[in-house]
């Protein structure tokens, strides 16, 4: 059992003395505490709570809920970022409150960056077949002529050296939207910062959405959508129809300002057609990048 914030706070008033009505502070663990004679009920008709034995409450909260210092327990239990340790040392258990404990993003790149974290410059440049994950995001810098590229397919993050004809005109660190649960840290991170960033996805609506709702909603002007130019011909060659039956065109359709894109959406209702991104992994040749 956990004990919820709000009964902990009724609890620590008992704690210094106070005496609080019986409807205030309705709980199972209530009823348990006055079975156990820790806590006293009074009153005929207005029911009244307070501690029985200070000595027994202390040993109980310690040996049933592994609670040493409830006012502690209160403090940190509150707290937005707490740390598994933490919940150790408050309640010796590392479970008490649902914590994200694998937070940050991957990142890649085909050509060596400087970098900052926690004051400390470092080499981004990793080995082939391998990534790095930033974690401490919140102290992460990098140079501002670097361009953020946000892949959404996994297979394009890994095989990013096969598309390196695409980004010869940029300096480009590339970061994962998979998995999709790091994409918040993501947007944390780029709203610190002032490079441009580029989103890198499939040729559909799903993707021109997630474009819209997950970044430019945010980043603005910084934003853009990344469109080879010879996405037409991609399109009437390699497009999936599925992609265009199954998504929804309506979810953005009053979204979108950028010529570009409204150009894309055509293109993509004229074939009725979708476009998955793996297509441009090692596809010879091929313009590059258009922003």
């Amino acid at each position: 059992m956990i004990i919820p914030n709000h009964i902990a706070k009724k609890l620590l008033h008992l704690l210094r003395g106070d005496t609080l009505p019986a409807s205030s502070v309705k709980h199972s663990l209530i009823e348990e505490m006055i079975a156990e004679g820790i806590i006293e009920r009074k009153g005929r008709i207005q029911k009244t709570l307070s501690i029985f034995n200070k000595s027994a409450f202390q040993t109980y909260l310690k040996n049933k809920f592994g609670i040493n210092d409830l006012e502690q327990y209160i403090l940190t239990i509150k707290q937005e970022n707490v740390s598994r340790s933490e919940l150790v040392e408050i309640s010796a258990s590392s479970k008490l409150k649902k914590t994200r404990t694998f937070k940050g993003f991957l990142t890649n790149c085909f050509s060596s960056i400087q970098a900052t974290i926690n004051g400390k410059l470092i080499t981004l440049n990793p080995t082939a077949g391998t990534f790095l994950f930033i974690y401490d995001f919140e102290s992460f810098t990098i140079p501002r002529d670097v361009t953020i590229i946000g892949v959404e397919n996994p297979e394009n993050f890994r095989y990013i050296e096969k598309q390196k004809y695409l980004f010869e005109n940029i300096t480009p660190l590339f970061v994962s939207r998979y998995p999709q649960n790091q994409n918040r840290d993501m947007i944390k991170w780029l709203l610190t910062i002032s490079n441009p960033y580029i989103h890198f996805g499939d040729f559909d609506f799903s993707s021109i959405g997630i474009y819209l709702y997950e970044y430019k909603k945010y980043l603005e002007n910084r934003a853009s959508f990344f469109i080879p130019e010879n996405i037409e011909l991609l399109i009437e060659t390699y497009g999936n129809k599925e992609l265009y039956d199954v998504q929804n065109y309506n979810l953005i359709k009053n979204k979108i300002e950028e010529e570009k894109i409204l150009h894309l959406i055509d293109l993509i209702h004229k074939n009725r057609k979708g476009l998955e991104q793996e297509i441009l992994i090692n596809k010879k040749p091929c313009p590059k990048l258009k922003t």
